[in-house]
């Protein structure tokens, strides 16, 4: 008995064409079985969807497309993302060995600064030194020259003022007489001797000294140093013939009361830097001094005794002043005398052979004797 169309049953789930799918595979798996039942339901569906949605195909296609490009790019950009981190490796490496390479070329343009500027230094420094040598013998070579000319001059107003014609007897004491011998006043430069001779034996020297009129006789010893210091002249105190006259002349002749000024003197008399200049004769105003002038002109400064001072005297470059007596004048006169004719035959000035040399120097050293003593001519 047919009662109608059968109800539907509340309990039971909507039909399969009420269900969306976005997304099913056309054809089955291979080596999968499905079910009859199954397949029928999944016909059904896809009839029911045919007949709802006909457009849902083309655009699950669409999606599927449009998703491979994405992944397509996605796998291009890890690729390029995968070069880059390899690059920026390779230049992370790069930098490293860079920035190494500086700090050596740094740490040796240091090095090289400072060996620079050393050797800057080294070379100033030898250059200072060089001037300062250089200087030091222009200096001296000035000296020299300065004192050569004067010389010279000396000799030249020698020769023009004594000839054998006409000689000077100022500058030949032996030709005046006897009563006006003594010690002269000024410097001697050369000087001949007599020719009055008698012989003498002298063995060191290996032929006949003779002498003169005065009864003089060499003494082989001090002929002996002569000969061998004319051999080879120098003014180093050290060789005997020099040693001799500085501790037997030089020095007592030398030796005044005033000790610490006598030690420049002496210093300044053998360096050749001594002056001695007459003093002015009209006085000074009462009261007033020179600035540069040491001690009275009535108080020798050497002797340290009350004496009318006619001269003073100048050390080297200083410009002060010291009065001396006439004694203390001839003494250092004396002596200035004998260095000046010891530096003439150390520099080849003097042509005379060894006898009229010696005999020369013993009265040099006469001379030096007679003011040691207190002997000195009166217009000193």
């Amino acid at each position: 008995m047919w009662s109608g169309p059968p109800q539907p049953d509340e309990d039971l789930p909507p039909p399969l064409a009420a269900v969306p799918v976005p997304w099913k595979n056309v054809g089955p798996c291979k080596g999968h079985r499905e079910s009859p039942g199954s397949l029928v339901e999944a016909s059904a569906g896809e009839e029911a969807q045919g007949e709802e949605d006909p457009a849902a195909a083309p655009l699950d296609v669409s999606r599927l497309r449009s998703s491979s490009m994405e992944i397509r790019k996605g796998s291009e950009f890890l690729k390029e993302l995968h070069k880059a981190q390899k690059e920026l490796k390779l230049k992370d490496e790069e930098c490293e060995r860079l920035c190494r390479v500086r700090e050596q070329l740094e740490q040796e343009l240091e090095e090289l600064t400072a060996s620079l500027f050393q050797e800057a230094h080294k070379m100033v420094r030898e250059a200072n030194m060089k001037q300062a040598a250089s200087e030091k013998q222009l200096k001296e070579a000035r000296g020299k020259i300065d004192m050569l000319q004067a010389e010279v001059t000396a000799l030249k107003t020698l020769v023009i003022t004594s000839t054998p014609a006409s000689p000077n007897r100022e500058l030949h004491p032996q030709l005046l007489s006897p009563s006006k011998a003594g010690p002269r006043k000024g410097h001697s430069r050369h000087k001949s001797t007599s020719s009055t001779l008698c012989p003498v034996a002298c063995p060191a020297a290996g032929h006949t000294l003779t002498p003169d009129k005065e009864g003089k006789e060499v003494d082989t010893t001090l002929f002996a140093e002569f000969q061998a210091w004319r051999a080879s002249p120098t003014l180093d105190k050290a060789c005997p013939f020099l040693e001799r006259v500085y501790r037997e002349d030089v020095g007592p002749c030398l030796d005044f009361t005033m000790q610490e000024l006598s030690v420049l003197v002496r210093a300044a008399v053998e360096d050749n830097t001594l002056t001695i200049e007459p003093v002015a004769s009209q006085a000074l105003p009462a009261g007033k001094a020179a600035e540069d002038d040491c001690g009275s002109a009535n108080t020798c400064a050497l002797s340290g005794l009350a004496r009318i001072c006619r001269h003073r005297i100048r050390l080297g470059d200083s410009e002060s002043h010291y009065y001396i007596s006439p004694s203390s004048r001839a003494r250092i006169t004396a002596v200035c005398n004998f260095f000046t004719y010891i530096r003439y035959i150390q520099q080849g000035l003097v042509r005379q052979d060894a006898e009229p040399m010696f005999w020369e120097i013993m009265r040099l050293r006469k001379e030096m004797a007679l003011a040691k003593l207190g002997f000195f001519p009166q217009e000193a």
